[in-house]
């Protein structure tokens, strides 16, 4: 068994210094957490892999497939694999919890067809 507490997630992605830290890598899913400052642009493009976000604090907006929702603590956001979406409109520090299925980076990308 693994078990984590969610404070020490948040102490450990701040030392990293990076906006995703990933901190469960199993099988069949990889888990991180994702901060982004008020006003920060998200920079991350579509995955090969089905995500699920998890507000853990913080006030923004989400895109997906062009679609805008508002997000607050507890917001549960589902993105399909290769499905476009970004954080926009931050006014509150956002802190996410993050599952990738399966695990981040573990997808072949598709051949370029050019």
């Amino acid at each position: 068994m693994e078990a984590f507490d969610l404070h020490e997630v948040i102490e450990n992605h701040g030392e990293a210094g990076r906006l995703y830290h990933e901190f469960l890598v199993a099988p069949h899913l990889s888990m991180g957490l994702y901060v982004l400052p008020a006003g920060q642009a998200d920079p991350q493009s579509p995955y090969t892999e089905d995500e699920i976000y998890v507000v853990v604090k913080g006030q923004g907006m989400v895109q997906v497939d062009g679609e805008d929702r508002p997000l607050k603590p507890g917001s549960i956001v589902y993105v399909g694999q290769e499905v476009a979406h970004h954080f926009h409109s931050i006014t509150e520090e956002l802190t996410l919890l993050v599952v990738f299925a399966p695990p981040l980076g573990s997808q072949a990308l598709p051949p370029n067809k050019s």
